[in-house]
């Protein structure tokens, strides 16, 4: 079986419409190598839309690519990541309704001999009602698809450990979403692995992208590594002397093949001061689809910033801040109204009316503060504004103060930017408390 996850499809990368086709690109490929190695399931371990509101391009696209694998009788299992979760019906209901996909829970789905049971992204703050009981199966093996950052990999929260000694179902292997970073491990004889992500969906993500080829023979399983062809990306490092500047920057680039490329320049050392936009320009006028520049220098011009200086996603100084807030479920919500959805300027107010008024009939546990770092996204990819608004909202006792809250700030732009270096793909800004139609009902 092919085992994906991470396609973020729909996210508009440094706001690139190519950069967006490029995610969905990746997916057909997917698609299209289970076609031509005629696999016998294609399971997606969560974040299939980069958010929970994909536009139609992206619905017709991915509904496009779905019915191929229907067609050569090919299922594909999923589950729900952070990104795409909704409060209501997820996106993978319609797919499944329309007999397209699967999706994964505490029932087993068998495929051959392989057992298939999901657990959909739960925030840490709800972790502790999930019991991990699964119905029983009789097939010859067992794998669980998860999302989420567990152990024994980079920046875990979620212990695996837990999982597999609490379970009921002996799982020989647990398939992962969320980390963008591709890796395997062994626990207690089970199988734990990262597929990665199938699209550089930031600039430290430089490795090849691709996905994990996974075989069950009759005493192993087999777990291999296949790359995708992607858009390039080209590291332009730049250390620059004490006289040195933009020409020398210029210089550098030159070396690279930048054709309809991604580049990212990065300046260490000392030298002149150097302005991000004429590099930017530069490189798109030797062929690059864009260009940023990480300006990595110290920089002492009396105000206290990071000494990291990232021009390339200034929306990660948005999220770090967000993530050091510790904000609830229901401040996150309303920040990924104002800040990060499609919804219109004038139609905000009412938005956030609507969701808070909801929230506060249906689940006012949503209004408890998270911890910090709990729910940030190392992803980029929403316009950066005030986050002033989401505190006082989440402070708000009733909807009218969370909607004047979010009202005041609407269009206000943050300029401040560091980099932020992590491939996971959990710190979320935005991310809903579990709803009837989540896994987490299963397992509570």
């Amino acid at each position: 079986m092919i085992h994906t996850g991470d396609t973020h499809i729909g996210y508009q990368q440094y706001h690139s419409p190519e950069r967006r086709q490029d995610f969905l690109d990746a997916f057909e490929r997917v698609v299209a190598d289970a076609l031509d190695g005629d696999v016998d399931a294609v399971v997606h371990a969560g974040d299939l839309y980069h958010d929970r509101r994909p536009e139609l391009p992206d619905l017709l696209g991915t509904l496009a690519a779905l019915r191929r694998l229907d067609d050569a009788g090919i299922p594909f299992l999923a589950i729900v990541g952070n990104h795409e979760s909704t409060r209501g019906g997820q996106w993978l209901d319609l797919f499944e309704r329309l007999g397209l996909a699967t999706r994964l829970g505490r029932d087993p789905h068998v495929v051959g001999d392989v057992a298939f049971y999901g657990l959909d992204h739960v925030p840490r703050s709800r972790r502790d009602e999930l019991d991990y009981q699964f119905e029983p199966h009789d097939a010859e093996r067992a794998v669980l698809v998860a999302h989420g950052l567990f152990t024994p990999f980079a920046h875990a929260d979620w212990e695996t450990e837990t999982v597999l000694a609490e379970s009921n179902v002996d799982f020989d292997a647990v398939l992962l979403g969320d980390n963008h970073v591709p890796d395997t491990a062994e626990l207690d004889g089970t199988w734990v692995t990262y597929c990665g992500s199938t699209e550089r969906a930031s600039a430290s993500e430089r490795d090849p992208r691709g996905y994990n080829l996974v075989q069950f023979g009759p005493d192993e399983v087999d777990i291999r590594r296949r790359t995708l062809e992607t858009r390039p990306f080209a590291f332009v490092e730049v250390d620059l002397a004490g006289d040195e500047g933009i020409e020398r920057v210029r210089q550098r680039v030159r070396e690279f093949d930048l054709e309809d490329a991604v580049v990212i320049v990065e300046l260490r050392g000392e030298g002149d001061a150097v302005t991000p936009a004429a590099v930017e320009s530069f490189a798109v006028e030797e062929g690059a689809l864009v260009a940023r520049v990480n300006d990595k220098r110290d920089i002492d011009d009396g105000a206290e910033l990071a000494t990291d200086v990232s021009f390339a996603d200034p929306d990660d100084a948005v999220r770090e801040r967000v993530r050091e807030m510790g904000l609830s479920s229901a401040a996150l919500d309303v920040d990924e109204t104002v800040r990060a959805s499609k919804v219109a300027d004038s139609n905000v107010r009412d938005e956030v009316r609507e969701r808070v008024e909801s929230l506060l009939s249906d689940d006012p546990g949503a209004f408890v503060a998270a911890e910090s770092g709990d729910d940030l996204e190392s992803d980029d990819g929403v316009e950066a504004e005030d986050s002033e608004a989401i505190e006082d909202a989440a402070d708000a006792e009733d909807a009218e103060a969370a909607e004047d809250a979010a009202e005041s700030d609407t269009g206000t732009t943050t300029e401040t930017t560091a980099e932020t270096t992590t491939e996971s793909d959990s710190e979320a800004a935005a991310e809903p408390a579990a709803s009837q139609d989540s896994s987490l009902g299963d397992f509570a």
